[in-house]
């Protein structure tokens, strides 16, 4: 495994506390079918919320085959009396803990939003709680570089993620090959019906888009209310993906070189940003920064753009902007360490999803060339590009390929999305929403960021109005930017890095 990146700690702002690995409290049989189908109890990391779990076919198409457990964490509502019903959470990734998201939400969502809704959280399957995905942490060590150079490297490259696929089956079990977000979405209904719902509530963030889009298409009747924010396109092909998540990338770059330009306090602030920027990453190509608590260990320039990648989520631009002065110099305090870990949904889930399979190195030259065309300062997306070359050699043939978003049988569904988005770009927002412009609203943030709810009391009105009363703003209704604040160094370390294709590079998730 390559090493992680720890220079910002946890500069992505997560939604959801950090995946833990305890379990959750269950009966030691079958769950109990009464009151739900669920036996709550006290959750082992919070008494106030109640865990539990919910025995489900691994294989939807074979439903009397083997199960695994879906845990599930409720919030009830804070006031009974005004309880509307359950609110469903999932905060993306692919591979965010829902449990740990309901586990958490009296600090995210408002206090309205908490007195009416029994809030919900699940970790999908293959996912932390949920009979994870895991594998070998030896086989996890032994990636090859995911930048090959030729065809031999890229053929390389496809037999180890071939390896690595078998590897995290064998650990794993059947759950491996059927953890995509087409199998979550019915495990989705039956979380319901074992809740006694008739229809349920939904927000679902960045990844939890495409849970919410696709239980739209497939069970829009059950649905009284769905709030997606930080919108996935499904309906984006191998070059098409590539080329938006360059763009969005480069723009946050522009963005944060526009703030330290306006800005007194950027570390950076008078001198031309992207030169520095540039010299910076060219010398890392060069060998010539090394880790300063690790001197033995040189910082590479995919290391730096993945820090910058991830502090462009809050944004928190501040503290990069000092991290890229102390880094230049030589005297940043913290380790470039790396972390081992045996869990990896992402690929299970995300190559699952999608068919984007490069076929040879000069596709995937082709590909590389066109991202660094449209981003030439972040070389492309950190986050796209790790996710595309995560699928180089699997089979073409996946459960849940990529399609136009078909909504029918639904009501209104508000969309949310920021302009300046590192991850899920305004243009996937935009796209999905003319997929399914009779059954959705869009709201536009006109700021920065991953993740729209909690930007603004603009923002938080427009998604609690409609989630409490089915209120939808009008068309085209759009929120002002609100200036991020900066931020302390101890506040930044005690927030944990959102789930994605490694621990290095933030997941679609706030």
């Amino acid at each position: 495994m390559r090493p992680i990146i720890r220079a910002l700690g946890g500069v992505a702002t997560a939604l959801a506390l950090a995946a833990g690995t305890t379990s959750v409290a269950s009966a030691e049989t079958e769950p109990a079918r009464g009151a739900g189908g669920i036996d709550w109890r006290p959750c082992p990391e919070l008494a106030e919320v109640e865990c539990g779990t919910l025995s489900l076919p691994i294989d939807w198409a074979n439903p009397r085959g083997e199960k695994f457990d879906l845990a599930v964490a409720r919030r009830k509502a804070t006031d009974p009396a005004k309880r509307i019903g359950v609110m469903v959470v999932n905060p993306g990734g692919p591979g965010g803990s829902g449990v740990n998201f309901a586990l958490g939400a009296d600090g995210y969502f408002s206090p309205e939003v908490q007195q009416r809704f029994d809030i919900i959280g699940f970790d999908p399957r293959g996912v932390a709680r949920s009979q994870p995905v895991q594998c070998s942490v030896e086989v996890l060590r032994a990636q090859p570089s995911i930048h090959p150079a030729d065809q031999r490297e890229f053929d390389r490259l496809a037999a180890y993620n071939r390896e690595l696929a078998a590897d995290c089956r064998e650990h794993s079990g059947p759950i491996y090959d059927h953890a995509d977000t087409g199998a979550v979405v019915k495990d989705i209904d039956a979380l319901r019906k074992a809740l006694g719902e008739r229809k349920i509530n939904y927000y679902g963030l960045s990844y939890g888009t495409l849970i919410g889009q696709q239980y739209a298409e497939e069970f829009g009747r059950n649905i009284r209310a769905m709030v997606i924010d930080s919108n996935m396109d499904h309906s984006l092909g191998t070059w098409r993906f590539n080329e938006t998540e360059a763009a969005t990338a480069e723009d946050s770059f522009r963005e944060f070189v526009a703030w330290c330009d306006r800005t007194e306090s950027c570390a950076l602030h008078g001198q031309d940003v992207a030169k520095v920027w540039d010299e910076l990453l060219a010398r890392a190509d060069r060998g010539e920064i090394t880790d300063p608590l690790e001197p033995d260990r040189e910082v590479t320039a995919d290391d730096v753009i993945g820090v910058a990648f991830g502090a462009f989520y809050g944004p928190h631009w501040q503290r990069l902007s000092e991290f890229l002065v102390e880094l230049g110099a030589g005297t940043h305090a913290t380790s470039f360490a790396v972390e081992e870990t045996a869990r990896n949904p992402f690929p299970a889930v995300f190559c699952q999803d999608w068919a984007i399979r490069v076929k040879d190195h000069r596709q995937f030259s082709a590909l590389v060339d066109r991202a660094r065309q449209l981003a030439p300062h972040m070389r492309g997306s950190s986050l796209g590009h790790t996710a595309m070359a995560g699928c180089v050699g699997l089979p073409e043939r996946v459960n849940n390929p990529q399609h136009r978003l078909e909504i029918e049988d639904a009501p209104k569904i508000l969309m949310l999305n920021a302009l300046h988005d590192p991850a899920t770009g305004y243009e996937w927002a935009v796209n999905a929403h003319r997929q399914s412009r009779d059954t959705t609203v869009l709201l536009t943030y006109e700021g920065w960021g991953h993740g729209v709810y909690d930007r603004s009391e603009c923002t938080r009105r427009a998604t609690d109005d409609y989630l409490v009363d089915l209120k939808t703003p009008r068309p085209g209704a759009r929120c002002a930017a609100v200036e991020p604040a900066p931020q302390s160094i101890a506040s930044l370390d005690a927030k944990p890095v959102p789930a994605g294709p490694t621990t290095a590079i933030p997941g679609w998730l706030e």
